[in-house]
């Protein structure tokens, strides 16, 4: 299902990668200091624990651990979240755990 039609939580659909996902956040954070360091202390937070041990030793999220985290979030464990979603939740993360840089 990796790259069709995903519902979002507002029953939407949203038709993406994780690569383009990532481009456009990108994209956006580079206009937004705040917004980017908002992403980078969110994606770190999702690393997978003990990432330098083993290939492709990148901080990336565990895929199970992903998984699960989009089939809560929208029903589908395939789901690629909207560019907004993720804007959202990062700055959600930020103003909950009191987090300031």
């Amino acid at each position: 299902m990796h790259g069709e039609q995903s519902p979002t939580a507002a029953g939407q659909t949203y038709r993406g990668s994780w690569p383009a996902l990532v481009a456009k956040l990108v994209t956006r954070a580079i206009f937004s200091p705040r917004l980017a360091l908002d992403l980078i202390a969110t994606a770190w937070a999702f690393r997978r624990r003990g990432w330098w041990r083993r290939a492709p030793f990148l901080p990336l999220p565990d895929r199970a651990y992903l998984r699960w985290r989009m089939y809560t979030a929208y029903a589908d464990e395939a789901a690629v979240p909207p560019v907004e979603d993720v804007i959202r939740f990062a700055r959600w993360r930020r103003e909950t755990m009191d987090l300031s840089w």
